[in-house]
């Protein structure tokens, strides 16, 4: 029987990772709805000090304020993405020059270099991993109000190795977008959290 996926939430000493608290479970509802992963029910939190990480093949990290790593969280940080882990990272703020989208970035600048983190193309396999979006990353609530930069960001960004995403990193505020019950997916023309599938089936099987 196979391993049940378990949603891990990195927490970091700076800033605020304890964001959006109902998205795990929304999107762990949609990875059984949709398709035939066993899933474990909660979230997991999991220090990005601990070791423990490297249990698991996916993890997510957020927040809206300052990011910056200590040296035990960097080391693991780049041991687990070279290693062949997958983190999404998702910026709060919804914007691109954000407290949280400068510290982070210059995160990976001092984790993987200066080119670490690049546009990922519209046909990238990500966009094909279980649903279709030919059009790539799907535009949130938050961007289309204004909020934020006041631009649609039509592209993510990731840091990739071996030609396989380790990092993914969104201005988008998914993790906002997707921070509601479960249960109110019934009054959604388009269940907006197909794409969180994908998130979740691209980084269990590329």
């Amino acid at each position: 029987m196979p391993t049940p996926f378990t949603f891990v939430r990195l927490q970091y000493r700076s800033g605020n990772w304890d964001t959006d608290q109902r998205m795990p479970s929304n999107l762990l509802h949609s990875l059984v709805e949709y398709t035939t992963v066993p899933v474990v029910e909660q979230e997991k939190v999991i220090s990005l000090e601990s070791t423990e990480l490297f249990r698991y093949p996916f993890c997510y990290l957020s927040g809206h304020k300052l990011v910056q790593f200590n040296a035990k969280e960097k080391a693991n940080f780049i041991k687990y993405v070279q290693n062949g882990g997958f983190v999404f990272v998702d910026d709060c703020n919804h914007d691109i020059d954000g407290l949280f989208a400068r510290s982070f970035e210059e995160q990976m600048r001092v984790c993987f270099g200066p080119k670490a983190l690049r546009k990922i193309p519209n046909n990238h396999a990500l966009y094909k991993a279980f649903f279709k979006f030919e059009e790539g990353p799907p535009t949130t609530s938050f961007e289309l109000n204004g909020w934020g930069d006041d631009l649609v960001h039509d592209y993510l960004k990731a840091y990739e190795v071996n030609g396989r995403i380790g990092v993914l990193y969104s201005n988008k505020d998914y993790g906002c977008e997707w921070d509601y019950d479960f249960r109110n997916k019934r009054w959604l023309a388009e269940d907006n959290t197909k794409f969180g599938v994908n998130i979740l089936m691209y980084a269990l099987t590329s």
